[in-house]
């Protein structure tokens, strides 16, 4: 998880362990990169996402703060248990947090909320 120093340490730990939980809970590799898009940002995330291992089983969070830029990928596997949808409703919940300058709460609590709506 890029983050550049955006983040404290506390911070930091607190979006590995959700991205960890979650991802015992609901089977998908979860990555987040939190810095600057090169480029489109759409395009970006689906780079990123296009070269972690399973793709298919993955999903990525990509975080534009300057550009103000949330991008959600998710693979095959991944898209059978969470509808677009859902992963809108999240992204809508993130965007929230995020304009009220909680980047890493809007992460965390977005991470946990696709797990559990991947899982339902």
């Amino acid at each position: 998880m890029p983050a550049g120093d955006s983040f404290s340490r506390q911070e930091r730990l607190s979006i590995a362990e959700a991205i960890r939980k979650a991802e015992l809970r609901s089977r998908m590799e979860i990555t987040a990169y939190v810095g600057a898009a090169e480029g489109d940002p759409r395009a970006f995330a689906t780079q990123l996402h296009n070269t972690l291992a399973a793709p298919t089983r993955s999903l990525v969070i990509m975080v534009d703060p300057a550009q103000r830029a949330l991008e959600i990928v998710t693979g095959g596997w991944v898209r059978e248990r969470l509808s677009d949808e859902q992963v809108q409703l999240t992204a809508l919940e993130m965007q929230l947090a995020f304009a009220e300058g909680d980047l890493a709460g809007g992460l965390v609590r977005g991470i946990g909320a696709l797990a559990d709506r991947a899982t339902a």
